[in-house]
């Protein structure tokens, strides 16, 4: 089953709740993570309006960015607090640097936080992290080098499924010819390391906001059938987290899998 464009489905159940019973439901959660497409405006539409209607159930939220790391929270503090102006918000955040997508794309979600003034925290680590966890596994980053991240969950062998295919499956090309074959481990690793450390600064913002709910502004392919992000806060003990995603409508659509997300959300499809 396919939700119509603007309508709510619910994978598992097959159900077609209305946006105003889901956004009840979801604003009970301690966090929701709402997955984009980083190139897509209407991904980023998507989640300003779904941040829009969780806010209006629950009027606390803090909102985390895979876009930022977590060093940078005392500039994305005073972008809220107004004391900055775009392009000093954009120039401090070192936007050309941390992330490779326009700014424009994600200038609505900015401002929608600072017009309600919800607290927006990195939930990201440096890139050059994720790169040694790769390369030399966990054990080989000095316990002040890690930012605090704890070591992840093992993955699951779906979840390494998964990633083996989105990453192009099986190619004469590849020195992985299979999801469980050892030339795999060193992306897993380097996934897995993101996957931490958004759940690590998601269950930090919740200590910190306790009243307040988490929204994650995260790419889909940490949060698809929960292996990513959901299983290692899962593991942290922090229970709950609901998963939504839009869900392109159109003839060569294909239905979610019942286990894709807690909930998808209709989006016409784009030309070509």
């Amino acid at each position: 089953m396919i939700p119509a464009p603007g309508k709510w489905l619910y994978p598992a159940e097959g159900t077609t709740p209305d946006h105003t019973q889901v956004m009840a439901e979801m604003a009970r959660a301690p966090a929701v993570l709402l997955g984009e497409r980083h190139d897509r405006a209407d991904h980023h539409r998507w989640q300003m309006q779904i941040a829009a209607g969780l806010l209006a159930h629950r009027s606390k939220m803090v909102m985390g960015f895979e876009m930022f790391p977590q060093r940078l929270d005392p500039v994305l503090a005073d972008w809220v607090a107004g004391n900055l102006d775009e392009a000093q918000f954009l120039e401090r955040a070192e936007w050309g640097k941390v992330w490779g997508f326009p700014a424009e794309l994600y200038l609505p979600l900015f401002h929608f936080c600072r017009l309600h003034r919800v607290p927006m925290v990195g939930l990201n680590c440096r890139r050059a992290l994720v790169s040694d966890v790769g390369a030399g596994g966990w054990d080989s980053i000095p316990v002040d080098a890690r930012e605090g991240i704890t070591p992840s969950a093992p993955a699951s062998p779906a979840y390494r499924r998964y990633l083996f295919e989105i990453t192009g499956g099986a190619r004469p090309d590849r020195a992985a010819q299979g999801p469980d074959d050892p030339a795999f481990d060193r992306f897993v690793r380097a996934q897995q390391t993101w996957d931490r450390a958004f759940a690590c600064r998601i269950v930090a913002a919740a200590q910190r906001w306790p009243d307040a709910l988490v929204v994650g502004i995260i790419g889909r392919g940490h949060l698809e059938y929960r292996g990513g992000t959901p299983a290692q806060l899962d593991d942290l003990g922090f229970t709950g987290a609901r998963v939504l995603l839009p869900q392109e409508t159109g003839p060569t659509a294909m239905p979610p899998a019942p286990d894709l997300a807690c909930a998808v959300y209709g989006l016409p499809m784009l030309p070509g």
